[in-house]
């Protein structure tokens, strides 16, 4: 057996013993060497209708669960046939994709395999528990990758969500001369402008209402930062672009606010990209999607191909999360963790260490 934190319900996280995993065939286990505490993970928390559903809809999760879905680990154990599949031995450092896709719906079949009909997901669905426990499996269907071994468990940690900032990133079709939006400059706004810096804009904005992550976003490559709680962020990217607006406009914030703010703030036929997981619906004004500005709108959802690049972007130093991790601490510590990443206004990235 082995501790972990087990999630029964909206606040009711309990700290008990677990069976240790161990692998099958195809499978991987691993000493988890440390995983973040997501805004997600705390919308599940508190009870958010997206995860445990309302009168409307039904939700994802389904518990008892085990947490988790931004882990990384050392390779403890390989079952037959994995290490020849993922190319990895015992000691090796490696991280798995969120999602866990079934491989044989119509998305699958497609390459299309994060927009799977059938799949799991890490730490919401108690058939594939997180990495809020000292040791974890991926399953033989899992999307499995190698780490560079000289890259620190705690910056490895930064995977996941850089992946899916690189994703949005690339769903906002940015192109030279752009001015870019970012709305938001939390864990995944900020790998937003890492990402967005690559891609060579005019003008790179970041909007938050925290200035020290505002700081943060520039020592990232943000041009401009504004904060929409001291000035007026929309009559400042007008003025900057000659009353046209922004060409691109990525939310992630997660606040319905940000959503009415964008679609004022973007230029006609520009691009607005949608990444965060809202707690509730949110309601807008089609209209200005349409008939006003005939927008083009693309969601963003986990980072599809993009394992690899986030890889590569932390091994190489161009994203220095150190700048981003601003709490580690032990497992046994997660209601600690939790209640940071509520409050919002002293952390960005807080890790979860089993072996801290």
């Amino acid at each position: 057996m082995q501790p972990a934190v087990m999630c029964h319900g909206p606040f009711d996280y309990r700290w008990e013993d677990v069976p240790v995993p161990t692998a099958g065939p195809g499978e991987v286990v691993i000493d988890v060497g440390a995983c973040g505490v997501c805004a997600s993970d705390v919308k599940c928390y508190s009870g958010a209708p997206l995860f445990w559903g309302d009168d409307d809809r039904e939700g994802y999760v389904q518990g008892p669960v085990i947490p988790g879905h931004e882990f990384v680990g050392t390779v403890a154990e390989l079952g037959e046939g994995a290490a020849e599949r993922f190319g990895l031995a015992i000691g090796d450092t490696a991280i798995s994709e969120q999602i866990v896709p079934c491989g044989a719906c119509r998305y699958c079949d497609r390459g299309q395999y994060w927009m799977c009909q059938v799949h799991d997901i890490y730490g919401f669905r108690r058939s594939v528990h997180g990495g809020w426990a000292p040791r974890m499996k991926f399953p033989s269907n899992a999307r499995v990758y190698k780490v560079p071994a000289d890259v620190p468990m705690w910056q490895a940690a930064l995977i996941e969500p850089l992946a899916c900032s690189i994703h949005a990133v690339e769903r906002g079709e940015i192109e030279l001369g752009d001015v870019v939006v970012i709305a938001g400059a939390g864990t995944l706004g900020l790998g937003m402008v890492a990402a967005a810096r690559l891609k060579s804009p005019a003008s790179l904005v970041v909007l938050d209402m925290n200035d020290d992550r505002l700081d943060v976003a520039r020592a990232l490559g943000a041009d401009v930062t504004l904060n929409p709680g001291r000035e007026d962020a929309l009559q400042a990217v007008l003025d900057m672009t000659e009353g046209y607006g922004c060409d691109v406009y990525i939310e992630a914030t997660g606040h319905p606010d940000a959503v009415k703010q964008g679609l004022f703030m973007i230029r006609k036929l520009g691009t607005f990209v949608e990444f965060s997981v809202m707690r509730e619906p949110v309601t807008v004004d089609w209209t200005i999607i349409g008939d006003t500005k005939e927008l083009n709108i693309h969601g963003s959802h986990l980072g599809p191909y993009c394992y690899p690049i986030a890889i590569d972007m932390i091994a190489k130093g161009r994203i220095d999360v150190a700048q981003v991790v601003t709490h580690r601490l032990p497992l046994e510590d997660y209601a600690e963790a939790i209640e940071l990443v509520r409050a919002g206004s002293e952390s960005i990235k807080v890790l979860l260490e089993p072996s801290r």
